[in-house]
């Protein structure tokens, strides 16, 4: 008789999109909070980036965007946690370069210090809590 070797790729699955969803809901309701507090230190409430519709989607997409790459670099690095001890600050910094054009330029209508800065801590709750997800 042979035997079958029974995996839970299922299981593993599961867990891993729980997590994902988990962290998409604590990154966007913290999300929700900075962009509260933005506004409430002085950035204009009509600027869009600081709203759930377009924050929201963001929020998600980095998320996934994030889990893809971190996914790329466990399978293939040697030494995966040395790679992502420098890769997570780099693609973390490199993610505000636009927050700091639009600081630059204004091309968003009620653009202000405030409101970048607001968008900019976003960049680091979306990083801090998809990392702590990816880790589990």
């Amino acid at each position: 008789m042979t035997s079958i070797e029974v995996r839970q790729p299922v299981a593993v699955g599961r867990r891993r999109l729980v997590l994902l969803l988990a962290a998409a809901v604590v990154a966007s309701v913290l999300n929700y909070l900075v962009a509260r507090g933005a506004v409430a230190l002085g950035a204009d409430d009509s600027f869009r980036p600081l709203t759930a519709p377009v924050f929201i989607p963001f929020t998600l997409i980095g998320i996934a965007a994030g889990f893809a790459g971190w996914r790329a670099v466990v399978r293939r690095a040697a030494r995966p946690r040395a790679v992502l001890r420098i890769l997570v600050p780099v693609v973390l910094v490199l993610s505000m370069i636009p927050d700091l054009l639009l600081l630059a330029t204004g091309f968003i209508p009620h653009t202000s210090g405030i409101a970048v800065a607001g968008l900019m801590l976003m960049h680091v709750v979306v990083t801090a809590v998809a990392v702590a997800a990816y880790e589990l």
